[in-house]
């Protein structure tokens, strides 16, 4: 069983940065970052399945930074220059199995934790 807790949410102005950290508690083969709107689907965000680079989704790429800490076991979400659109409660996944391609599907994922609101104002 693998328990995700998520911190670092907040309000930030547009062009603004933010950092999320999801403690995992367990060993989950692929870790990742899914955020869901108000009214739209989740989408997720990027994801690091085993050992491999990360991969993201393209309305964020070159604006955000995944990251894992096999010490620490911390997987963590660095974003910039945020935009109104990025506003969404993120959540932190995690899946047993070893899949790239599978990273950037929500329904893929096995847990999830109890998500932290990220608010961009313009």
């Amino acid at each position: 069983h693998v328990q995700l807790v998520e911190s670092g949410g907040g309000s930030v102005q547009a062009g603004g940065s933010l950092t999320l950290s999801c403690t995992v508690r367990g060993y989950a083969s692929s870790v990742g970052w899914v955020r869901q709107a108000p009214g739209k689907e989740r989408e997720v965000v990027g994801g690091i399945t085993g050992g491999g680079a990360p991969r993201y989704a393209d309305s964020v790429k070159g604006r955000v930074t995944i990251s894992r800490d096999g010490v620490k076991n911390t997987l963590s979400l660095q974003m910039d220059n945020l935009q109104p659109e990025d506003t969404a409660m993120y959540f932190c996944a995690a899946g047993h199995w070893h899949s790239y391609g599978w990273l950037m599907q929500p329904d893929k994922y096995n847990y999830w934790g109890q998500g932290t609101q990220v608010t961009v104002s313009s």
